[in-house]
């Protein structure tokens, strides 16, 4: 393996992990869903590794630009669709709607103001790193499902998955105001 291949290499492993987590998470054993948690986490935190060695080591690369917000929303998408399909109250429902429906919207805002050579105008935001941080944790703890030690780790999770779907529109909307000068300038092309 090439040293300068090893965040792309992490982002694929994260991209792979998905099929993993699904499988783990149907299947029918007492220890599968925790397993299937402990996967996702670790996948998540290659999430922040892939990226600080790519900086790092000053290897960025279009491929890596590329795969790494794919890797992001097919985690979080299949680990909320997995939950939804076991959990349908109506709080959960609608913060994975919240969730995907915003990560559609500035993936398709980044790939305009991209188009329009403004993409630096919606950067990954500190806001967007918290919403991150505290979605991954809620949804790990939501996938564990087992109480540790008496904490209610399901019931943890969904607060911080709560919490991170108020950062998510928080977010969200901080991108849209700094794009909206872009979105209503009238472009010749």
């Amino acid at each position: 393996m090439k040293l300068d291949s090893l965040p792309n290499i992490l982002t694929i492993g994260r991209i792979a992990a998905v099929p993993l987590v699904v499988a783990l998470f149907y299947w029918d054993y007492p220890w599968s869903k925790p397993l299937a948690a402990i996967v996702f986490i670790a996948a998540a935190i290659t999430d922040s590794l892939d990226g600080y060695l790519a900086r790092r080591m000053g290897i960025t690369t279009p491929l890596g630009e590329f795969l790494d917000p794919v890797a992001d929303k097919l985690m979080v998408s299949t680990a909320l669709v997995l939950l939804v399909g076991h959990d349908t109250r109506p709080l959960i429902v609608v913060t994975a709607i919240v969730i995907i429906g915003r990560e559609i919207t500035v993936s398709a805002l980044r790939e305009w103001m991209a188009h329009l050579g403004a993409r630096a105008k919606v950067a990954v935001s500190g806001m967007g790193k918290w919403k991150t941080i505290l979605q991954m944790t809620g949804l790990s703890m939501m996938m564990f499902r087992e109480d540790v030690f008496r904490l209610p780790v399901y019931q943890m999770g969904v607060i911080m998955l709560v919490l991170a779907a108020a950062l998510t529109i928080w977010s969200m909307g901080s991108y849209l105001r700094a794009a909206w000068p872009e979105l209503r300038r009238e472009h010749v092309p």
